[in-house]
């Protein structure tokens, strides 16, 4: 497996991690096939299962979330962030693309775990349906974020679809980028020029036939409120390494390569 030659966002996927991660669910209230699930949509990532008790866990909430099954992410055996495993179960475990490919979940209802959303510099490894019905779901999921983002704050937004026909005919990206077009956002969007938004769209179009135009998945979303960005390169037919960033720095050194490159 390798990055494709000419693709000028190959330089934001590291795909030797610093520090060691690690999830782990405390609790004894969910069932068994959870555990399965949430082992099986990160067992290709490097992200480690490792067993937990109470011990330790310093939450602030402690008696409000004592009901539940919660996940947390380690980094070097630290947690750095902690959520509710229902929260999961909402916008991963129990869903599959076609909640946010389809428009079932509305842009201004999209929520971000916080053990997801801190998996920052990640690279994740992911295949799309049918060799998965799952490992893509995470970057599904930051995109229809940094979309709401966009939405919510204005600034600037930019978004690849490796065929701009894709706005069309996914109803729930169509709906998101209606809805981005008549915001506060100044919204580009990039890819090869099989479909051309209507006359009176305010889609700044940046099509082509690069590299980056066909095989690359980006979405990017700076204003002064927030940053955010997430990069993925296909290598394969319908495989992919990604990761996301929050970063404001590395958000606007990716953003320097699209205005440059594409």
């Amino acid at each position: 497996m390798s990055l494709p030659t000419g693709s000028h966002l190959s330089g934001f996927l590291d795909g030797d991690p610093d520090d060691s991660l690690s999830l782990a669910v405390v609790g004894d209230r969910r069932p068994q096939p959870t555990d399965r699930m949430l082992r099986s949509l990160f067992e290709r990532q490097p992200i480690e299962f490792v067993t937990a008790t109470d011990e330790g866990d310093d939450r602030d909430d402690a008696d409000a979330s004592a009901a539940y099954d919660r996940v947390l992410l380690l980094r070097d055996g630290e947690v750095v962030a902690r959520s509710p495993l229902d929260a999961l179960e909402r916008t991963i475990l129990h869903v599959n693309s076609d909640l946010y490919i389809t428009g079932a979940v509305g842009i201004e209802e999209i929520e971000l775990p916080d053990v997801i959303g801190a998996l920052t510099d990640t690279t994740f490894h992911v295949r799309g349906f049918p060799e998965s019905n799952s490992e893509k779901l995470p970057l599904i999921l930051i995109s229809r974020y940094i979309e709401r983002l966009s939405a919510d704050h204005g600034g600037t937004h930019r978004a690849s679809f490796q065929r701009l026909s894709r706005i069309r005919d996914e109803r729930g990206t169509e709906n998101v980028y209606r809805t981005l077009g008549t915001g506060a956002a100044d919204v580009h969007v990039y890819g090869v020029p099989d479909w051309l938004p209507p006359r009176g769209s305010r889609l700044k179009i940046h099509a082509g036939y690069a590299v980056d135009h066909e095989h690359t998945w980006f979405v990017l979303h700076r204003s002064e409120a927030r940053t955010a960005a997430l990069v993925a390169i296909e290598v394969d037919p319908n495989e992919w390494l990604g990761a996301w960033t929050f970063d404001r720095e590395r958000v606007t050194a990716i953003e320097a390569e699209i205005k440059e490159y594409l």
